[in-house]
């Protein structure tokens, strides 16, 4: 009897469906590949569920970088998260690495991109991807990389890796910045940053920490002016950047601000 293959189980995720049917066909060809393709975010975290569910998860995902980006008239639309409901919504396909690394860390992923982008190319890493690949490189290439990041190696175009430190290094950069301003505030104003992250209004941060309104109002003027920001939302990016999380569980709705005013 012959050894038995492993077979290594790969997801393509490209919204350009006779790239994505023609890239799962090349993969396919291959004695130790398994192949499939979703043509959407959602779609994907489908596969990936079903998947799990039935005992045979994927091992490598091949994400489009520029998945959800354009719309169907070339029209340009800002990223979105991974929606929980797995609703038909255009992802961004850096927030659906970012999602399927915290949701199933084993699965390793593969951005592929059109051109290279030190930016894009960074935000993926940062994101959890295991590697960038060109989307016109050889199948052979391709199939390199991805038994390499089943070995948890990373890999980066060589005339990228320059472009993609230089932008680690930078927002390394931006949040220790954001983190020496957040470590600025007293103890209460954290709490209360927090409570702003989580997405709280001012009535609902008073009620949290059993405080006035009128002072919770004075908290959030101090947190604003301490971060030397001059809106909300803009208090709540930093904060993130600074790797604060919210005050318990999030709630629906987002960060309102009328009129310059905080709500």
């Amino acid at each position: 009897m012959g050894v038995p293959v492993v077979r290594i189980r790969v997801l393509v995720v490209d919204d350009h469906r006779i790239f994505a049917e023609s890239l799962a066909a090349a993969l396919a060809a291959e004695p130790d590949v398994e192949v499939a393709a979703a043509g959407n975010g959602p779609a994907a975290l489908r596969c990936l569920e079903r998947a799990a569910a039935e005992g045979r998860g994927y091992d490598v995902m091949l994400v489009d970088a520029e998945l959800g980006i354009l719309g169907p008239a070339g029209d340009r639309r800002a990223p979105v998260p991974v929606p929980a409901d797995g609703e038909n919504a255009p992802v961004d396909g850096i927030s659906l690495v970012a999602g399927v690394r915290s949701g199933r860390p084993s699965v390793r992923t593969v951005v592929l991109a059109e051109k290279d982008d030190p930016r894009r190319a960074a935000l993926a890493l940062q994101a959890g991807a295991f590697g960038w690949v060109a989307k016109d490189c050889s199948l052979q290439r391709l199939l390199v990389v991805i038994r390499g990041v089943l070995r948890d190696e990373t890999h980066l175009p060589p005339a990228l890796l320059t472009g993609v430190l230089r932008e680690l290094t930078a927002a390394r950069k931006h949040r220790t910045e954001s983190e020496q301003l957040v470590e600025s505030l007293t103890p209460r104003e954290r709490e209360v940053l927090r409570c702003m992250v989580a997405g709280l209004g001012r009535k609902a941060v008073a009620e949290r920490l059993f405080l006035s309104p009128h002072t919770v109002r004075t908290h959030m003027q101090n947190v604003l002016g301490k971060l030397g920001v001059h809106s909300t939302l803009a208090a709540v990016a930093l904060a993130r950047r600074a790797g604060v999380g919210p005050a318990g569980p999030a709630l629906a709705g987002n960060v309102v601000e009328r009129g310059g005013q905080l709500a």
